[in-house]
């Protein structure tokens, strides 16, 4: 019996230490996971995390609302999950509040199927109005937003960038002002029409933003602000001010050169529908300031400004060795005297010209177009329609000398070129030499893969051509065809674009160089007579697509 005893204490004394260890080791693995692994992180790093819940929080460009939508994903359930996580610790609510509130963007709707259930939910209903009026959310939004910074200084000196939908800021410009007047970091906002032709709407917006937001990036002055155009180069509100565009405004040269000297930052600029403005504004002057050196110069119906005032321009060294994009789209600069401004701009790298032409010219009667910095260039050159009688546009001389200039090998690091013919890709290979001849081919002067964009008309898709340049035992070179690609398989018909049912659909034109599937709805297509005939099936599916 005592050893029974002794046996039945042992056993127990063993379960009460099984027991013991088990739950000192569950006390430990709690603790391991009460423990936050993320407390060792800098908070630079955390916040680096965190950003990937919320991407669009991290865009920071100088584009709208609608300019800068992401494709594949809802932007408010980001904000909304990013906005959860700032409930786990203080660490995680200042990394959450940095992101949040750096590029506020003020969406209209959810991009995804919860704005399905929220939209009904918005409706005022009442017993007598079962469909009641929606609410205006993004406008409640404003508000809220507008309370929350007006009462914590710490989160408005975080906001840089203020972005809302444009029925918003046409309707809201009072509880914009009041929100702007807080925001002394702002560099961009999305702003009202009248702002930039000085509405007396938006005067009260206008003098919030020049006393209260100095670090402003992007402006823009239309017809009827020639007044507080004028005025900025004495009072100079936006000292960082780095692009500015003007359009239609009625302004002398000599006020256009202050004003834009008054901007150190300045460095993209875009002139729309200016003819006043000639080559004055490019000649140096000691007496007067001279035009600022900019990045990106965009000029548009400007037809006052020529090749001769752009060479003036770049004979500085402080603006030629700073401009790298530069965009002419019908101004005074033909694109027979291109090669002057290519010569005088050693650190171009894109090039946009877009010009109407009348008549066409002789290549060998100037010079070749050269630059060995272009990477991207954009030659549309449109003539007016064809009468039937003509062989060939005007226009096709020009795309005949940028060949020539092309295979002479005069562009070495252009990658990307966009034009409007259709017959450039065979302009660009040489011709093949004979299968017995004793000269050889005229060499190509690609020394890369050059990407080409031809459309023949500018409302039609860009086709890709791929030129490749001539290897050992290619030596002509090669290219793709310019045709669309197709998506015929010999064994399942069609592709997947097709629906895999070939006899199921008509293949028609499109009127753009496209085709279009029309699918059938009493039967199916006849299959292809292959040399026999098929009266009666023709006759009874011809009733099913033509009616």
């Amino acid at each position: 019996m005592k050893f029974l005893n002794r046996s039945k204490s042992r056993l127990k004394n063993g379960d009460e230490a099984q027991i013991y260890s088990s739950n000192a080791l569950n006390a430990r693995s709690s603790n391991n996971l009460r423990r936050d692994l993320t407390s060792g992180l800098p908070l630079k790093l955390l916040t680096a995390v965190l950003s990937n819940i919320c991407p669009h929080a991290l865009d920071d460009n100088f584009s709208s609302l609608e300019e800068s939508m992401r494709d594949g994903g809802c932007m408010l359930c980001d904000m909304r999950d990013l906005a959860q996580c700032a409930l786990v610790s203080r660490r995680f609510l200042v990394a959450t509040q940095t992101i949040l509130y750096h590029n506020v963007r003020i969406d209209p709707v959810h991009y995804c199927e919860r704005e399905v259930d929220l939209a009904g939910r918005r409706k005022r209903k009442s017993f007598f109005e079962r469909n009641g009026e929606p609410v205006d959310a993004p406008k409640q939004r404003v508000e809220q937003f507008s309370r929350t910074v007006r009462d914590n200084q710490s989160l408005a000196i975080q906001v840089e960038f203020l972005k809302m939908p444009y029925m918003t800021r046409e309707t809201c410009i009072t509880d914009l002002a009041r929100t702007v007047s807080v925001l002394p970091n702002l560099k961009y906002v999305d702003l009202p029409d009248g702002i930039y032709s000085d509405d007396r709407a938006c005067t009260t917006l206008k003098q919030e933003l020049e006393a209260r937001c100095p670090d402003v990036r992007k402006m823009k002055y239309v017809h009827g602000a020639e007044r507080s155009f004028a005025l900025l180069s004495n009072s100079r509100p936006w000292q960082n001010l780095e692009i500015l565009e003007l359009s239609r405004l009625q302004i002398e040269p000599n006020t256009l050169v202050s004003v834009l000297a008054s901007f150190p930052a300045l460095h993209e600029l875009r002139l729309e529908d200016l003819p006043i403005i000639d080559d004055i504004v490019f000649q140096h002057n000691p007496s007067t300031p001279v035009f600022p050196p900019i990045t990106k110069l965009i000029l548009q119906n400007t037809p006052r400004l020529t090749a001769g005032g752009f060479e003036a321009y770049l004979s500085r060294p402080e603006t030629r060795e700073v401009l790298t994009h530069l965009i002419l789209l019908d101004t005074g600069v033909l694109p027979s005297e291109l090669y002057r401004i290519l010569n005088a701009s050693p650190y171009l790298k894109s090039l946009r010209i877009n010009q109407m032409i009348q008549r066409a010219f002789t290549p060998s009667t100037v010079p070749l177009l050269a630059s060995h910095s272009l990477e991207t260039f954009h030659y549309e050159i449109e003539s007016p329609s064809a009468s039937p009688q003509d062989l060939q546009p005007p226009s096709e001389s020009y795309y005949q000398y940028l060949s020539l200039s092309i295979l002479a090998g005069n562009f070495p690091s252009l990658v990307s070129l966009y034009a409007l013919s259709t017959s450039l890709p065979n302009l660009l290979l040489p011709p093949p030499a004979a299968p017995f001849a004793s000269t050889k081919p005229p060499a190509s002067g690609l020394r890369q893969q050059l990407m080409l964009y031809t459309k023949s008309i500018p409302e039609h898709d860009w086709y890709l051509t791929v030129i490749s340049p001539p290897t050992s035992t290619n030596r002509r070179g090669s290219a793709t065809a310019t045709r669309p690609i197709s998506f015929y398989n010999g064994s399942t018909q069609l592709g997947p674009q097709w629906g895999h049912k070939a006899r199921d659909s008509v293949i028609v034109g499109n009127g753009f160089g496209g085709f279009l599937a029309v699918p059938s709805e009493d039967g199916p297509r006849p299959p292809s007579s292959g040399g026999h005939k098929h009266k009666h099936s023709w006759s009874k599916s011809s009733k099913g697509w033509m009616g």
